[in-house]
């Protein structure tokens, strides 16, 4: 059978090897979404199951079309092509729309409109890659690709929580965020080094610069507008510009929030290396209760998650591993198994071992 003929019940009869000459699954196996996932991962081609269920009842395999499927995954292919480009270009576009602000130009909304929109039509074609934008930025260009993934990961998060309509005000109150950092002197843009107490005040700012910015225009909702203004405020009170508790921040703002953070750390910085994205939730989640949102938050890990089911890993030990198993309880420590071997390990119960890096390739 193939991967795509699977259903969850099914049992493998024979052990599924992989390019790697290691299994990948074992004979016995009952198969659960998690396994179809990973074969589809790994390429394979023919499962050997058998015609029974585990419930006993007969297997009747799933239609499969292999011309279909072909045209399905080369307009998948087509459309992270297309993504990437689109994405580039958007950050290109931001750079300059950014350039005109600081030389006192006013915010054009439906010129970022025009930037964002073909994106967020591709938000239900693209998945794990959306959460590995950072591969893109260097530390010299962080600042304009900063803008317009957040603007992404935010309107993402938002339609995950249910929102039909106004997860685009999200995803444009996202690039809209840091507009005000234009009004700031431009040495913080070319600073090479960590800033001094004196300068991170002057950034704190930014928030407060940004709303006024986008104050008076019609077309920017109230929420969006709050959300601007409220996201580097924080659950506990500790956030700026004006110290808000929880109860008073709005859940725009805690989104852009969550998404703000993920990718700034995930990201290349001046003064700081890139983290891994499991590293980076695992950090997040340290301050749920404290920082950020923790429903919100919540919605994030489960959704990067699930995409990474099956996915190739790099280790801190330097080997290489696939995803196998997520335990909801401790996300950012999932079961691998090695590439070179047939070993499993449990990253919950190694806790010197932890996932270096996600490989796309």
């Amino acid at each position: 059978m193939h991967p795509h003929q699977l259903k969850p019940g099914c049992i493998i009869t024979k052990e599924v090897i992989g390019k790697s000459k290691h299994p990948i699954i074992e004979k016995g196996t009952v198969v659960e979404e998690k396994h179809i996932k990973a074969l589809e991962h790994f390429n394979i081609d023919i499962i050997e199951v058998s015609d029974k269920l585990q419930s006993g009842s007969a297997y009747i395999p799933n239609s499969y079309d292999h011309k279909e499927l072909n045209n399905q995954i080369n307009v998948q292919r087509e459309s992270k092509t297309s993504f990437d480009t689109l994405y580039l270009q958007a950050v290109s576009d931001y750079k300059a729309m950014f350039n005109k602000w600081q030389g006192g130009g006013s915010v054009d909304i439906y010129l970022v409109r025009k930037i964002m929109m073909p994106l967020f039509n591709y938000l239900k074609d693209i998945s794990l890659d959306l959460f590995l934008l950072h591969k893109f930025a260097t530390k010299e260009d962080y600042f304009y690709h900063h803008g317009v993934a957040v603007s992404l990961l935010s309107a993402h998060l938002a339609k995950k929580m249910g929102y039909e309509k106004e997860w685009i005000q999200v995803g444009i109150a996202g690039i809209l965020v840091d507009s005000g950092m234009a009004k700031l002197s431009e040495n913080w843009l070319m600073k090479e080094s960590r800033l001094t107490i004196a300068e991170y005040e002057e950034i704190k700012k930014h928030p407060t610069l940004s709303y006024r910015m986008v104050e008076d225009i019609p077309s920017v909702t109230k929420e969006m507008k709050l959300a601007i203004l409220q996201h580097h405020e924080r659950i506990d009170g500790s956030g700026y510009p004006i110290g808000v508790k929880e109860e008073k921040i709005h859940t725009y703002a805690k989104i852009i929030a969550v998404s703000d953070t993920y990718h700034a750390m995930t990201s290349e910085r001046v003064y700081r290396k890139k983290q891994s994205p499991f590293k980076v939730v695992e950090e997040m989640l340290k301050l749920k209760y404290h920082k950020f949102d923790y429903p919100v938050l919540q919605k994030f890990v489960d959704t990067l998650m699930n995409y990474t089911i099956g996915t190739r890993v790099k280790l801190s030990t330097g080997k290489e591993a696939f995803i196998v198993f997520i335990d909801q309880n401790a996300p950012t420590r999932p079961m691998v198994r090695l590439m070179d071997s047939t070993e499993i390990i449990e990253l919950k119960d190694k806790p010197a071992i932890f996932i270096d890096s996600i490989i796309t390739d």
